[in-house]
């Protein structure tokens, strides 16, 4: 059963329609396929959908439906967390009558509590960090933790997308960022805390092809599998010739660590 439940569309920052995504992912064989466009936001941004575009995506999502039987398509969001009135807990996004909303962290405040995507390039970031954030890295990076501890205590997600995603860019920055005491002490927090939901923690694949990154980083597979926290690997696709970018890899690197865990011990 080939599923992906994060994809994106023409009412967010995808360069496809939702068709030409769907036709892509049933000629690579997915059985189910969950679209996830950015959701609606309280700041301004180029890459989420607006307010009005909420019920065009869900009639296109039943289109679709009637036109592909054949594969399952499910109806979701990725959803900002901003803070706790403006999140995936929000009343509104219960409201849409979603079949699963993924939450994520795309946007932190500054020093001046002014709120800045961290999320694109790391060309873009260096950019943004020095004329947003004081080209102050650990703030970044301690301020992305606790959006996301933020959004975890908050609830109202069904996966947490791209837990460590500021890894990618910090790293651009600092190669050294993941090693140190700071950042591994708020990882661990946070991937603690996010086993204790019991929600979904996806393998994002996204950049696995030009950066060769998972998130999370493989390194915390095994304890977050070992407590029986679902992992579902998604491609996070916003193409229609990348629905399956990096899956393969994952796919078998988590086979592997699956069977490390389940292999009976030797003596």
């Amino acid at each position: 059963m080939k599923s992906n439940l994060h994809s994106h569309t023409q009412f967010c920052d995808a360069r496809n329609s939702m068709e030409e995504i769907l036709q892509s992912a049933i000629r690579a064989g997915f059985s189910t396929w969950g679209f996830t466009p950015h959701a609606p936001l309280c700041l301004d941004s180029p890459c989420n959908m607006s307010s009005d575009e909420v019920r065009v995506y869900l009639n296109e999502i039943e289109r679709l439906r009637k036109t592909y039987p054949t594969i399952k398509i499910l109806a979701g969001m990725e959803v900002d967390f901003i803070d706790e009135k403006h999140g995936p807990a929000s009343p509104e996004i219960k409201d849409y009558g979603l079949d699963y909303v993924i939450g994520s962290v795309h946007f932190i405040p500054n020093q001046k509590g002014e709120y800045h995507d961290i999320d694109g390039s790391p060309e873009r970031f260096k950019k943004y960090l020095h004329e947003f954030f004081e080209d102050d890295l650990e703030y970044v990076v301690k301020t992305y933790w606790n959006q996301v501890q933020r959004m975890i205590l908050s609830g109202g997600f069904d996966i947490i997308g791209h837990i460590d995603k500021i890894a990618l860019n910090a790293s651009s920055i600092n190669p050294d960022i993941e090693n140190t005491k700071m950042y591994q002490r708020l990882a661990d927090e946070t991937i603690d805390m996010a086993i204790k939901t019991g929600k979904a923690i996806e393998i994002n694949t996204k950049h696995y092809p030009k950066y060769k990154r998972f998130f999370p980083h493989p390194r915390y597979w095994i304890r977050i599998l070992s407590s029986g926290t679902e992992m579902p690997v998604n491609s996070d696709t916003h193409y229609a010739d990348l629905v399956e970018a990096g899956m393969k890899e994952a796919n078998e690197l988590l086979a592997e660590k699956l069977t490390s865990i389940h292999s009976p011990e030797k003596f």
